[in-house]
């Protein structure tokens, strides 16, 4: 039979509550339209318990986007190349995109909101908004470590920005990726766009 959930499974079954509500809201009405009356009627709680786990509505939306991303994250092929694994750099790219790309039609809360902020001029700056930055310069320095990691001395010591060049480049490319199917959600074949990909970082790496 089920059994009964503890005290602190409540707190957690509610706080997901809470943040499940405030990022549907958020892509409904955007950051601004995001308010805490709003989050407890559509999660069913009340005003003291969103406060009991977030200290005002720009805590609430950093861990929005904080837990959507460590999700998604963790989901995603690592950008971490095995020293017994001999396949060309553009093989492993290839492989690895091949995946990620896939979730970008479910939408990740992260991305949705953290590209709206971005859009965003404010006074002050959202702290979700600094989290949503920090978790692209996290994984565009990881993506340039395993970009390195495929090039010889010679290329390191003569072209060192060259990694993070790349890396850029696969972090816009898959945002302009999400963007358009938020703007037009027709069929799409990820291959190709991996293969486009593959071919501009491949060029890039010749050309050096």
């Amino acid at each position: 039979m089920p059994t009964t959930p503890r005290p602190a499974d409540d707190r957690e079954i509610s706080r997901d509550r809470i943040l499940k509500a405030a990022a549907e809201i958020a892509s409904e009405c955007g950051y601004e339209g995001t308010t805490i009356s709003r989050v407890t009627k559509r999660s069913g709680l009340p005003a003291s318990s969103v406060y009991w786990f977030f200290r005002d509505k720009d805590h609430l939306m950093a861990e929005v986007v904080r837990h959507s991303f460590e999700q998604w994250i963790a989901a995603q092929p690592r950008w971490e190349r095995d020293p017994r694994d001999e396949r060309p750099l553009a093989e492993g790219l290839r492989a690895i995109l091949s995946r990620s790309v896939r979730t970008l039609r479910d939408a990740p809360d992260f991305l949705r909101i953290g590209h709206m902020l971005l859009l965003e001029s404010r006074e002050v700056e959202a702290e979700a908004r600094r989290y949503f930055l920090a978790t692209r310069d996290s994984v565009s320095n990881t993506i340039a470590a395993w970009f390195t990691s495929h090039f010889d001395a010679e290329l390191r010591a003569r072209r060192p920005e060259l990694a993070m060049d790349l890396a850029r480049i696969v972090v816009a490319s898959t945002d302009g990726l999400f963007l358009a199917h938020q703007i037009n959600d027709d069929d799409w074949d990820p291959d190709d766009f991996v293969t486009v990909v593959v071919t501009v970082v491949e060029q890039a790496i010749a050309a050096a």
